[in-house]
């Protein structure tokens, strides 16, 4: 197949481009500035792209199976602390990035979008979300360690997914583990709908590179189109 990935460089992103190459995919990699970017390997191209404008989007996706967004608003993977600093500054980016990336789209209705989103949107029982209670979500940035200003940018991605909700593109969004961090690739997990998928020990949790095989995984074999879907030990 033919898949294009924006956010190419970041935590989740950089892992979801190795497994692609790795499955034998070809690979167009999409980053705010292509030029930067230090990779020897023949087998993914770089281009340059601007997830929050749809005409930067249309441009340069003609031509893909599939588009994979694991857009954020900074490079988690290079620099951690600037990614929240800007989700803060600025949360209202991803639910731009959201619509970019539904009227781009318009213009490639068969092209399959993948986004790979927050978890803050996640329902701790039916009907009730994370994000609708201050004190769930302070709690959880307690424990990350974040700045409590974050949860703004944690309701952002919750705006997002809003987006994709109202859209008739081919969209699937991916809300990985509560607790996603790099660590071991074991091809292993399970999957959920709308509340988190939990361990033996009441934690949801997934490394990052078996949150890229899930990924992968939604790719060949589409199962939540037009819907959302968890991941987690």
């Amino acid at each position: 197949m033919n898949i294009g990935i924006i956010g190419a460089t970041g935590m989740i992103g950089s892992r979801i481009v190795a497994e692609a190459l790795d499955r034998g995919h070809r690979v167009t990699a999409f980053s705010r500035n292509a030029s930067l970017v230090g990779d020897g390997r023949d087998s993914v191209q770089w281009k340059d792209v601007d997830a929050t404008d749809a005409d930067s989007i249309r441009a340069v996706i003609a031509g893909l199976d599939v588009l994979v967004s694991a857009f954020g608003a900074g490079n988690t993977a290079a620099d951690p602390e600037q990614a929240v600093a800007l989700g803060i500054a600025d949360p209202g980016i991803y639910a731009r990035a959201a619509r970019a990336l539904t009227i781009a789209l318009r213009s490639f209705p068969r092209t399959r979008l993948i986004v790979v989103g927050g978890a803050a949107s996640l329902e701790v029982e039916p009907g009730l979300a994370f994000q609708d209670s201050d004190e769930l979500l302070q709690g959880a940035i307690d424990r990350f360690g974040l700045p409590r200003e974050y949860v703004a940018a944690m309701r952002g991605h919750g705006d997002a997914l809003n987006v994709f909700r109202t859209s008739n593109r081919l969209w699937t969004y991916l809300s990985p583990a509560i607790e996603t961090e790099p660590g071991e690739r074991t091809g292993r997990y399970r999957t959920g709908g709308d509340q988190p998928v939990t361990d033996a020990e009441g934690r949801s949790r997934i490394s990052t590179q078996d949150a890229a095989v899930a990924v992968l995984d939604e790719v060949e074999i589409p199962r939540y189109v037009q819907r959302r879907f968890t991941i987690g030990y």
